[in-house]
């Protein structure tokens, strides 16, 4: 058959087009039959994610990666069907991984930290923390940030990588906590009194454990004043209302009882004073000249 001057073969067109509608349709059928696979593998990696504990942000993340990479793979494999060289196709996804990588290194370093902050638990929602110079109450966890909200009501982001490297003080993550109050006497004052007023409104303050028993120590020698501290369990819940609670019947009760808490002075030594104060003296006891 001609067709404008050309010789049409069309026993071959025909072949030929039926060949490739057979492999379009079984690239589609792929296509389909491998999503549908991908999609159960999800969901039972799912199942095993929920059975193991996982936390639900990696869990989540895991199974979109997942479900990803394999429909990259059923498409791969069904452009294969219909005759596209999957090779440059592989080379050009590497070569935008490697491009994307390097854009966003800072990105992927705190996704990285985000990964061992919910697997490993360092903290977890509610608990208070400090990260760094920062002190709050962690109310977020993502892959990529953390959020704290302060008790004046602030909310502050911190990377992730940068919990990673920095010292992270969980105050939460024990059920006790220590309050540890330091007052200051004068040297005159008598120390066993200040001692038995602390020792008693500690012991009789209903927040406080009895074991550990309180006990209040002499820990400094200052230049202004004798350091008395006292050590007393009690709660998480409960810290920061006994502690306030006690450094205001402190003040009351050693103002009760004369015990000054004295505030920073310093002695001032000059010397030759007294020689000076000498020499004025005899200064004013000189008649006056007369002229």
């Amino acid at each position: 058959m001609e067709f404008l001057g050309f010789t049409v073969d069309v026993a071959t067109l025909t072949s030929n087009a039926l060949e490739l509608v057979i492999k379009v349709a079984l690239a589609i059928l792929i296509f389909i039959v491998g999503r549908w696979l991908a999609k159960k593998a999800v969901a039972f990696s799912d199942r095993l994610m929920t059975r193991s504990h996982l936390d639900e942000t990696v869990a989540s993340f895991l199974s979109r990666l997942l479900y990803g990479v394999l429909l990259v793979v059923v498409i791969l494999a069904a452009l294969s069907k219909v005759g596209v060289q999957t090779t440059s196709v592989v080379a050009i996804l590497g070569g935008a991984a490697v491009a994307v990588g390097l854009s966003l290194k800072d990105q992927l370093s705190n996704f990285a930290a985000g990964i061992m902050i919910v697997t490993f638990r360092p903290f977890v929602r509610g608990d208070y923390v400090q990260i760094s110079s920062y002190t709050g109450t962690v109310t977020e966890i993502t892959l990529v940030n953390t959020h704290l909200t302060t008790i004046n009501n602030h909310d502050i982001i911190i990377p992730n990588s940068d919990i990673t490297t920095s010292p992270v003080v969980n105050y939460t993550a024990l059920p006790n906590r220590r309050v540890d109050i330091t007052v200051g006497i004068g040297y005159d004052a008598d120390i066993k009194t200040a001692k038995d007023v602390m020792l008693s409104l500690a012991r009789n303050n209903p927040l406080a454990f009895t074991d550990p028993e309180p006990i209040v120590r002499v820990t400094n020698l200052g230049d202004n004043s004798v350091d008395l501290t006292l050590n007393v369990w009690t709660t998480n819940a409960d810290w920061w209302s006994m502690q306030c609670e006690l450094l205001e019947q402190f003040k009351q009760a050693l103002d009760d009882e004369k015990i000054e808490i004295p505030f920073p002075q310093r002695s001032v030594h000059v010397k030759g004073l007294d020689h000076m104060i000498n020499q004025m003296g005899q200064a004013q006891k000189l008649p006056l000249s007369k002229d």
